[in-house]
């Protein structure tokens, strides 16, 4: 499975508007709000943040990766923002984050969900991807970004 096929444009907020780790991670589930696909926005919510007490998702560079797993979604689910500043997400590097990409997956779906994070991990561990990314400044370029880049993995 290819990010490509689980983000789209309209998923994608070039400028976040929250300040904290959960405001931004509520505007990005909260894309998701009438989406047919979510049976259920608050237990969807509440997976992610339990996962977030596990360990932090704030993986390092700048970037965060909330996510979970759950039976509230019918398929995998996808979004991504940008922050306008950096903000604290107690990542494990101690870097302030200012990408984050929201996963959200299906509880049937493991594997799918795990080739994902890896895919994910694999472009945003790349400084010149996180680079071409702060400088888009539209959905559509954020979108196109992810979608050429992951053509070099394989």
């Amino acid at each position: 499975m290819r990010i490509s096929e689980v983000l789209t444009p309209e998923k994608v907020v070039p400028e976040l508007k929250g300040t904290t780790k959960d405001e931004v991670i509520d505007e990005l589930i909260n894309l998701f709000k009438d989406d047919e696909r979510v049976l259920d926005i608050k237990e969807v919510k509440k997976g992610v943040l339990e996962r977030e007490k596990i360990m932090s998702t704030g993986v390092g560079h700048g970037f965060g990766i909330p996510h979970c797993k759950t039976n509230k979604v019918t398929e995998i689910l996808a979004a991504f923002g940008k922050t306008k500043e950096p903000i604290d997400f107690d990542s494990l590097d101690g870097t302030p984050v200012e990408l984050i990409f929201l996963l959200i997956g299906k509880d049937n779906l493991v594997a799918p969900h795990i080739k994902l994070l890896s895919r994910i991990s694999l472009l945003m561990n790349k400084s010149e991807v996180r680079d071409k990314i702060k400088s888009a400044n539209t959905a559509e370029e954020i979108y196109s970004i992810f979608e050429e880049e992951e053509k070099n993995i394989s």
